[in-house]
């Protein structure tokens, strides 16, 4: 497969001590593409976050599974395509807890809408999960939605 100039792929082991390779990949990528130090940063941990619940949640914390993460710069922004071979995740389910419910946890969710413009899964994977991760360069972008 060839990747268009501006795009990784890496392919880790579904284990948490693997999640720096992702981090890193995710920091530098957004760096490349022009973002500033808060939002690489948000970036970053916001990437991390969506991998340690595939570990967590579709994998059941097996660390015999992969992840396959797809980083892209676009004129429009940064993309991040996070694919798995678990269970398929029902969008309407994905729900942090209660932010006034005082207690470790949960935040991961609210943290991830929060950092990307666009939080959606694809449907047309046929087995397992894609999720696509996109923040605009432009925060007032017209077409911004989220699809969980």
């Amino acid at each position: 497969m060839r990747l268009p100039k501006d795009s990784a792929v890496i392919t880790i082991p579904s284990q948490p001590k693997y999640l720096c390779v992702v981090r890193e990949a995710a920091a530098r990528m957004a760096d490349m593409g022009g973002f500033d130090a808060s939002a690489v940063e948000d970036i970053r941990l916001a990437v991390d976050e969506a991998c340690s619940n595939v570990i967590k949640y579709a994998y059941g914390g097996d660390g015999g599974k992969r992840i396959t993460v797809r980083f892209r710069n676009t004129v429009a922004g940064f993309e991040a395509l996070i694919e798995d071979s678990g269970p398929r995740t029902d969008p309407a389910c994905l729900k942090g807890r209660d932010l006034d419910e005082v207690r470790p946890g949960g935040l991961g969710i609210h943290f991830i809408r929060r950092t990307f413009d666009v939080v959606a899964f694809d449907e047309r994977k046929r087995n397992g999960n894609r999720l696509r991760l996109l923040k605009y360069r432009d925060r007032g972008h017209e077409d911004r939605h989220t699809g969980t």
